[in-house]
């Protein structure tokens, strides 16, 4: 009897999940291109897939992509960034808390229009584009309650942090989306 107790109890454990979110925040940096202070709230979306180890562990990948628009006229920073990600994670009831941190390599991609505008197919005469690769690691602390025992709501705050001195704008984003767990 608890022999089948305890299968119970671990089948009632999912093994893997994965799903997507959409994001925001905060970002600045001063950029070399005349200086220009890159700085405003970006919109991206993405996703995660992770197993999960035992009870408390998680482990997986991730992906985003988040697009900061500058000086109301096509100008853009675009980051993306993926990698492998690391999550401890409690269950409380509904509510699930969880802490980890994504290690792994983005580029950032700067398009900088001083003069003209996307609206028309002329050569623009003072435009900068420039893009870089980094490494990166991403701390995170979240918060999913489950809606049902495989379809969960989860938000999360986090802060892209490169490991080098890179021209990218950083800063605090927030994250909401929906996992699901099988």
């Amino acid at each position: 009897m608890a022999g089948s107790l305890f299968c119970f109890a671990l089948a009632a454990q999912p093994k893997f999940d994965g799903g997507m979110m959409v994001h925001t925040g905060y970002l600045a940096a001063t950029l070399p291109a005349r200086n220009h202070e890159a700085s405003g709230m970006p919109f991206g979306i993405g996703g995660t897939m992770r197993f999960h180890v035992g009870s408390l562990l998680r482990v997986g990948g991730e992906g985003f992509i988040a697009t900061l628009s500058q000086m109301d006229n096509g100008s853009y920073v675009r980051i993306g960034w993926g990698g492998a990600v690391a999550e401890l994670r409690w269950r409380l009831g509904r509510w699930h808390p969880f802490f980890g941190c994504t290690l792994g390599g983005g580029s950032a991609t700067t398009l900088l229009m001083f003069d003209g505008s996307t609206g028309d197919w002329d050569a623009e005469p003072d435009v900068v584009m420039h893009s870089e690769s980094f490494m990166l690691a991403d701390p995170h602390i979240g918060l999913e309650y489950a809606l049902t025992e495989r379809i969960h709501l989860t938000s999360r705050l986090s802060y892209l942090t490169p490991l080098k001195r890179v021209d990218v704008p950083t800063g605090p984003r927030v994250f909401l989306g929906f996992v699901f767990a099988h």
